[in-house]
């Protein structure tokens, strides 16, 4: 029951993100993998993406993927994406590839001053992509569209 999100939303997400070369990048739900493939090109050498996915079979997957086109520097986790990833923390951006019904604070807590998530916000059916920058003192958000996408799963996803 999941999906892959098709080259539109991934390049508007992907430029949303405003990533930089040597940046640390979250990103919770991996899927194939392709999106952490595109980050981790993004980021170079000196970068480095951690990816977060729930199920352990499309973990295997994405993990298989990144083996074969030899991509050193990402790191795939299973497990709760809902939670962040504390241990690697902080990061330069967040990316969220699942519906959430709000923001996590694990996201907020585990972000740099001045990072960025690209985040899709709302109820099981549709969806509005947020860009949240992390200020010194609270957020700033924008609007980029409407989007759909599976539902989160974990502790702060969908029940």
């Amino acid at each position: 029951d999941q999906t892959i999100s098709q080259p539109s939303t991934v390049v508007a997400m992907t430029e949303a993100l405003d990533v930089i070369e040597g940046q640390k990048i979250l990103e919770v739900g991996t899927g194939s993998g392709w999106q952490a493939a595109i980050l981790a090109s993004l980021v170079g050498d000196k970068g480095f993406v951690y990816t977060i996915e729930v199920i352990p079979e499309l973990a295997e997957f994405a993990k298989k993927n990144i083996k074969k086109f030899n991509i050193k520097n990402v790191e795939v986790f299973v497990k709760d994406g809902s939670l962040g990833l504390k241990e690697k923390a902080p990061f330069d951006r967040i990316i969220v590839t699942a519906a959430c019904p709000d923001i996590p604070k694990s996201y907020l807590d585990q972000l740099k001053v001045d990072g960025i998530i690209v985040i899709p916000v709302g109820n099981l059916y549709l969806q509005e992509m947020y860009v949240v920058k992390k200020l010194k003192k609270g957020i700033e958000k924008k609007s980029i569209g409407n989007f759909m996408f599976v539902p989160l799963i974990g502790k702060y996803g969908f029940k």
